[in-house]
């Protein structure tokens, strides 16, 4: 027997193991990743967006004045609440990352951690979104 077959399992014992017709499981990993992933791309929007807006006033202060006009509705307040949203999961994610990539206890935890990382945001949310939804639609 070569030292090849010796140290490479058959192709039997690797592939009964592993489900079939998906690579993705869809454990706590996964769908900490996929959540990272999406609110960083959308916050990378949003900043592209804030940063053009934002430019206008050099270039026209009436058409600045008319952009933020029209971000002053209840459809861009809801979008405000889902902005901090992905802002705060993406945050608590990163810092969750930050813990893995550093510590061998916190990679051991990472479940426990990720559903830290969930408690922590809908308390956030719990104490920002009713607050800035009653401001937005009419409260002071």
């Amino acid at each position: 027997m070569s030292a090849d077959a010796r140290v490479t399992p058959s192709i039997s014992r690797t592939t009964s193991k592993v489900p079939r017709g998906t690579l993705y499981r869809g454990n706590e990993g996964m769908w900490s990743w996929v959540l990272h992933r999406i609110t960083g791309v959308a916050i990378f929007f949003f900043l592209l967006v804030h940063v053009l807006d934002t430019a206008l006033i050099r270039v026209s202060p009436e058409a600045y004045n008319a952009v933020i006009g029209t971000y002053k509705n209840p459809i861009m307040a809801l979008g405000e609440v889902v902005l901090v949203a992905a802002i705060a999961y993406h945050a608590y994610n990163g810092l969750r990352i930050i813990a893995v990539d550093s510590w061998s206890w916190a990679t051991r935890h990472q479940r426990q951690l990720w559903w830290g990382v969930l408690a922590v945001w809908a308390v956030t949310m719990a104490g920002f979104a009713p607050r800035h939804l009653m401001l937005a639609f009419g409260g002071e």
